[in-house]
């Protein structure tokens, strides 16, 4: 049978997955912090018609010949992340963050796994728990007893799901919560209560040694991989990890004129490749129809 046929099946085969990609990526170009893809392609092993053969270095002897291969079509070698940044759109929402920088906000979901995500349009729930818009929980540290001369607490070891107090106590009495929390370019929260601002916690941000490597979890959420490294946690705004910028989020980072050139360099090749097909089984049709 033709190598020709079994090629351009491969061909075929391995563009539908270039246009799963673009069509993924077109798809989510509204979708706040997403990180498209890009589909790599690499050949499969070439079958070897004759080996390279060295020259003879004695006077009037052949000179060396390269191999001769045939290569047998083409494979998917890796579909990678584009970790790029989206733009930055102000949204006015001062729960709404944007991480102008490297690194992640840190979220729990409800069987206690991290998750990494750079999707910052966040809200309060009825419990006071700062979370996304899916529920899942925001990681960092809390104060558990707020007080008008309380600190923005400290990152440790164990990160703590981010609970905005109802209460405070200000000057020796209880006073309610009043407003929407701020979120600072630190990452620390703070809370007004009855026209005291206190801070109620801080956010913490996720670096990895290859960011590239993290798994897509769904929801605009990562996990960890084997080689995307484990989490660093740090502030927010420390050497080399991303400033917070409140009431604005960070948009997809697809360019639909890139994903447009793409999908029609992929379905013209897609048509070359089923071309090739056909016309191996003019060939084939031929070589029967010498028998009659």
């Amino acid at each position: 049978m033709l190598r020709s046929l079994y090629s351009g099946v491969s061909g075929m085969k391995n563009l539908q997955n270039e246009l799963d990609v673009v069509a993924n990526n077109i798809a989510n170009v509204n979708t706040i912090g997403f990180k498209s893809s890009r589909v790599n392609f690499q050949d499969i092993m070439s079958q070897n018609m004759r080996p390279a053969a060295a020259g003879n270095n004695a006077a009037g002897g052949l000179g060396g010949t390269n191999p001769m291969q045939i290569g047998l079509g083409v494979t998917t070698a890796s579909v990678d992340t584009m970790m790029g940044n989206g733009a930055q759109q102000t949204t006015g929402n001062g729960l709404d963050v944007y991480l102008d920088g490297p690194g992640f906000l840190v979220m729990q979901d409800t069987s206690g796994s991290q998750m990494y995500t750079r999707a910052g349009a966040l809200q309060v729930d009825a419990n006071g728990y700062l979370v996304n818009n899916s529920g899942v929980k925001v990681m960092g540290a809390a104060n558990v007893t707020v007080k008008d001369d309380s600190t923005a607490p400290n990152l440790g070891t164990t990160l703590t799901s981010i609970k905005i107090p109802a209460t405070a106590t200000v000057k020796g009495a209880t006073v309610n919560a009043t407003g929407t929390p701020e979120i600072g370019a630190d990452g620390v929260i703070t809370q007004s209560y009855g026209g005291t601002k206190i801070a109620v916690g801080r956010i913490a941000v996720a670096n990895f040694t290859n960011p590239n490597g993290l798994a897509k979890a769904g929801g605009t959420n990562f996990t960890a991989s084997p080689n995307s490294g484990d989490p660093v946690i740090s502030n927010a705004a420390a050497s080399g990890v991303a400033v917070v910028r409140s009431g604005a989020l960070e948009m997809s980072n697809v360019d639909l004129s890139t994903e447009f050139t793409n999908m029609i360099v992929a379905s013209r090749a897609y048509q070359a490749n089923a071309k090739s097909i056909t016309t191996s089984d003019e060939i084939l049709q031929t070589l029967i129809s010498l028998k009659q």
